[in-house]
C-alpha cells in the first residue's frame, strides 16, 4: 500500500510502500536505484501531471518485471520527483530506465549503489512513530469528510495513550500541563494496556490535527508512552 506523508525536516514529501518487508527483501534485493526526474509531482495542477503518472507507473511496471527490482517508494524534493528501487542485480537497470523515460523528453538521471542492510531505506523513506501517527489521522479525516464532516467545527476529540508500565502513566499524568488536555478515562484492556484516554476541544483539519498530535506526540516520549491514536464525534455542515 501506497501511504502519502510530509517530512518537514527534510523539505520534502514522501510516498512510501508500507507493506514492503524490507528485512525479507534486503536478503534478495541489495542494490539501490535511485532515478530523478525533473518534473514536480507535488502539484497535481500543472500541465503533463497525468502524463507523469503513467510514465511513472510505465516504469515501475518494466522494473519490477519478472521480480528484477522491487519500487520502495519516491520523494518530491524542490521540483524534483526522485523514485527509488531495490534490484537484485545492477546490470541492465540504466538501459530500462532509458527505454521508458529517453523517449519522454523529461530530464532524469539514474544512479545504482549496494545497500544490503536497505541503510537509504530506513533513513529516508521509512515514516517514524509520528509520521505513522499522522498518516493515520489522515485517513480518519479523509472519512470524515466523505460522512460530510465540518472539519473547522471544534468539538470533544479523545486521544489515546498507553504505556508499559502503571508507573510510567502515574507520572504523565502528574506532569501534563497541555493547554486544554483533560482526562476522561483510564483504560485496562488486552488493546490499551495502563491506557488513558485524553479529551480535548479543537477542529479536525489536517493542521489542527498534526499539530495537537505532535504537542501531545513530544510530552508522551518524554514519559517513554505510545501515541494509540484519536476519535470524535461527526459535526454536520450548515447547509
Amino acid at each position: 500500500m501506497r501511504e502519502f506523508f510530509s517530512r518537514v525536516e527534510d523539505g520534502c514529501e514522501i510516498i512510501v510502500e508500507t507493506d514492503i518487508n524490507a528485512y525479507a527483501y534486503s536478503k534478495k534485493y541489495a542494490w539501490l536505484l535511485s532515478i530523478f526526474i525533473k518534473f514536480d509531482a507535488a502539484d497535481e495542477t500543472q500541465e503533463g501531471f497525468e502524463e507523469f503518472l503513467e510514465t511513472k507507473e510505465s516504469l515501475i511496471i518494466a522494473l519490477e518485471h519478472d521480480e528484477k527490482a522491487k519500487y520502495v517508494g519516491s520523494r518530491l524534493v524542490d521540483g524534483w520527483s526522485e523514485l527509488y528501487f531495490y534490484a537484485d542485480d545492477s546490470k541492465g537497470l540504466d538501459k530500462i530506465v532509458a527505454t521508458i523515460l529517453a523517449p519522454s523528453n523529461y530530464v532524469y538521471e539514474s544512479h545504482t549503489v549496494r545497500d544490503t542492510k536497505w541503510d537509504f531505506h530506513y533513513k529516508n523513506l521509512t515514516p517514524n512513530e509520528l509520521e505513522l501517527a499522522h498518516i493515520q489521522s489522515d485517513k480518519i479525516i479523509y472519512l470524515l469528510e466523505e460522512e460530510g464532516d465540518d472539519l473547522e467545527a471544534v468539538r470533544p476529540v479523545e486521544h489515546y495513550i498507553s504505556f508499559d508500565t502503571p508507573t510510567q502513566k502515574e507520572k504523565f499524568l502528574e506532569n501534563l500541563k497541555l493547554d486544554g488536555f483533560v482526562l476522561k478515562d483510564e483504560i485496562s484492556s488486552d488493546e490499551f494496556e495502563n491506557g488513558i484516554a485524553l479529551l480535548k476541544e479543537h477542529s479536525v483539519t489536517r493542521e489542527s490535527l498534526h499539530k495537537v498530535v505532535a504537542e501531545l506526540f513530544e510530552l508522551i516520549k518524554e514519559y517513554q508512552g505510545y501515541y494509540e491514536g484519536w476519535s470524535t464525534t461527526l459535526v454536520a455542515k450548515e447547509s
